[in-house]
């Protein structure tokens, strides 16, 4: 059974294994492999604990995916390879989205059409397409999904 809590400090060995697989995958999707940088140092570059929301997804005692938000937008999902559309991302969104429900916004790297379709079927609505460095790795210019959800 699925089960979303808070993020705890002995989950990172977990977090990091799952971000950096499925990171690893989304950037390979969108073509950009080359931009990849372990947990380790997007955590640190990005301020990944400096969300107000950090939770993980835990089935059998086991982590199995990850998110982060703020008040306003859905900054991190990431959910382990080997359990991908099995409704791990779409539980960890709506239980971010319940905790703050006034997340309105979120961007997804253009090409990640998985990504896309996810947050559609939970009523995001595709704004544009914005242009922009890459967080955590500005060497990279990057497009992405910009979506937004009325509330």
């Amino acid at each position: 059974m699925l089960r979303i809590r808070n993020y705890q400090k002995e989950d990172w060995v977990s977090i990091s294994r799952i971000h950096d697989s499925a990171r690893m995958q989304e950037l390979e999707l969108v073509g950009l492999e080359e931009a990849f940088l372990p947990l380790k140092i997007a955590a640190k570059r990005e301020r990944l604990f400096d969300y107000p929301g950090v939770f993980v997804a835990e089935e059998d005692g086991l982590v199995i995916g990850f998110a982060a938000c703020t008040e306003d937008e859905l900054a991190w999902l990431y959910v382990a390879p080997e359990k991908m559309h099995c409704g791990v991302g779409r539980s960890l969104s709506e239980y971010a989205i319940k905790m703050y429900p006034g997340i309105r916004y979120v961007e997804v790297l253009k090409g990640n059409l998985p990504a896309l379709k996810l947050y559609e079927n939970l009523g995001f609505k595709l704004k544009g397409i914005e242009e922009g460095k890459m967080p955590g790795n500005e060497s990279f210019t990057v497009q992405a999904y910009s979506l937004e959800r009325i509330i």
